[in-house]
């Protein structure tokens, strides 16, 4: 699994009507961003576009969520999930995540799309406790 560090414990958040979307392709390289995922992420649209979608995965986020996603979009079907994603500089935002396969005419699976909006606090909170346990059980 990918580790970006450094981390921080500096929160950005962003408001509860504004939509973070991304799509890729199958194997996950960013095809396309919004200007509010690279604001917060904190990179530039180049650092972003062609690179894997993990280049924001936090990593207090256990594998074990990201084997799930990849599991269930690339059997054609949705994922939601609350997610820490880090920024650029180590700081981080947390995203309540939809992910969506997108089909060509054939229904091949061709690529994803992640729609992520602000989480409630009692998710972050929910999804945190469930993190560390996960993480411990992972033997981190």
């Amino acid at each position: 699994m990918r580790t970006n560090l450094p981390v921080t414990d500096v929160e950005h958040t962003f408001d509860v009507d504004q939509f973070i979307v991304s799509k890729t392709d199958t194997k996950g390289l960013i095809t396309y961003c919004n200007r509010l995922f690279i604001e917060m992420a904190g990179f530039d649209e180049d650092e972003l576009l062609g690179k894997p979608h993990n280049i924001v995965r936090h990593p207090d986020m256990p594998e074990a969520a990201f084997a799930d996603l990849w599991r269930t979009v690339q059997a054609g079907q949705e994922w939601n999930g609350i997610v820490k994603n880090r920024c650029k500089n180590g700081d981080y935002y947390w995203v309540d995540a939809q992910v969506t396969p997108s089909f060509n005419r054939s229904g091949d699976i061709v690529g994803y799309m992640s729609v992520r909006r602000k989480p409630t606090q009692d998710q972050i909170d929910a999804a945190s406790a469930l993190y560390a346990q996960m993480r411990a059980d992972e033997g981190r």
